[in-house]
């Protein structure tokens, strides 16, 4: 019995040691990453089609597309696209059109399917209808700065980048559920993804924004070579990359808006994201568990409370480090924020537990809910499509 406390006290500290550094870098690096500039100088920037995929009448539809008709941009265009004639997006399209007359926008209604994608199908049917050659590819569910479009441009001035992709935040509506969503971007995705930013990793690809010459496009044997992949930002950055060309993190962060209905729309979502985690990195994610810092700690702490006087005082100081980082992240991209800065404090370890259940989860599933459809995903990321 000696040796197995001896041993659950010895793992506690390893799960605090890891949840402590964990925060602490990972703190580190949302605030690396908030400090740096994203200013864009004055050149000569080229002409854009710009391409937004539809799918329903979203929450905050009309404010988000909006945004997209006031860049402070010297000659773009907008192309618009549904699946369905019947879908109520297109209200939204033709109060836009009547808003900015004077703003080209194309809209393509096309019902025609490339793969199990349904969003890479609509965007190949878009792709068509663009004028120039420079795409950028973003979301219905973004809302942009006039500056958006400059941004994120710019970085193809340089012949060596291919494609321009952008982090994001998550802005919830106002039921438990989106709030809880957002958390799960703001505190836990995107914080992940900057710890990978802040060692080097550049192989980030977000299709919230996809900005890419259209001749290195079609290099790559156009969205058709993606059109049946979960992941298919992350296809089209390793491709782009195949081409010797470089993937760039723009300093611009989108909006975007996170309405989750129910529970069960919410753990849809996630176990979806989850799913394509797991397609990424199938050797580390069953180890992704060691990212959940205020999880980990509070089983470490368990774990090592039979230590004596001193290496106890150690596991507490630990224990209040993992707080404290994980405390500061929640706080950090609330600083400016429209909600007060300790409104879902209290949500932080139901969102840290709920997140360990959507990880156990997706563990054991191939199976996803996407826009109201069931698809298998198999071990490539392709998926089949089930209803």
């Amino acid at each position: 019995m000696p040796n197995i406390a001896s041993l659950a006290t010895l793992v506690g500290f390893a799960c605090l040691l890891v949840a402590a550094g964990y925060g602490a870098v990972e703190l580190i690096a949302v605030l690396v990453w908030q400090h740096r500039s994203r200013h864009v100088g004055a050149q000569r920037l080229p002409p854009v089609s710009l391409l937004k995929p539809l799918c329903g009448p979203e929450p905050g539809l009309y404010e988000n597309l909006r945004s997209f008709c006031r860049q402070d941009f010297p000659q773009y265009q907008i192309v618009f696209g549904v699946l369905d004639r019947h879908d109520p997006a297109l209200e939204v399209v033709a109060r836009l059109q009547a808003e900015f007359p004077s703003q080209p926008i194309d809209v393509v209604v096309n019902p025609a399917l490339h793969g199990s994608n349904c969003k890479i199908s609509n965007l190949i049917n878009m792709v068509e209808r663009a004028r120039y050659d420079v795409l950028v590819m973003a979301d219905s569910d973004a809302c942009v700065g006039p500056d958006y479009l400059s941004a994120v441009t710019a970085p193809l001035r340089d012949a060596t980048v291919g494609l321009v992709t952008c982090l994001y935040r998550a802005v919830p509506t106002r039921s438990i559920f989106s709030r809880l969503g957002a958390m799960y971007v703001n505190e836990w995705y995107m914080p992940s993804v900057l710890i990978a930013w802040l060692f080097g990793y550049q192989g980030y690809v977000s299709g919230q924004t996809l900005c890419m010459r259209r001749e290195t496009l079609q290099a790559i044997g156009g969205l058709q070579a993606i059109a049946n992949h979960l992941a298919d930002d992350h296809q089209l950055g390793e491709r782009v990359q195949g081409l010797g060309l470089r993937v760039v993190l723009s300093p611009y962060v989108p909006s975007a808006e996170c309405h989750e209905p129910s529970f069960v729309s919410l753990t849809r979502h996630e176990v979806r994201w989850m799913r394509t985690l797991h397609v990424l990195r199938p050797r580390s994610f069953p180890f992704i568990f060691l990212s959940f810092s205020l999880p980990l700690a509070i089983l470490g702490i368990l774990l090592a409370t039979g230590a004596q006087a001193s290496p106890a005082r150690f596991a507490w100081a630990l224990f209040a480090i993992s707080l404290a980082a994980r405390l500061a992240v929640y706080g950090a991209h609330r600083l400016h924020g429209e909600r007060p800065a300790l409104a879902d404090v209290w949500l932080v370890p139901v969102r840290d537990l709920l997140l360990c259940w959507v990880w156990l989860r997706s563990l054991f599933t191939s199976r996803i809910t996407w826009r109201g459809h069931e698809f298998d995903v198999d071990a490539h990321g392709v998926m089949r499509r089930l209803s």
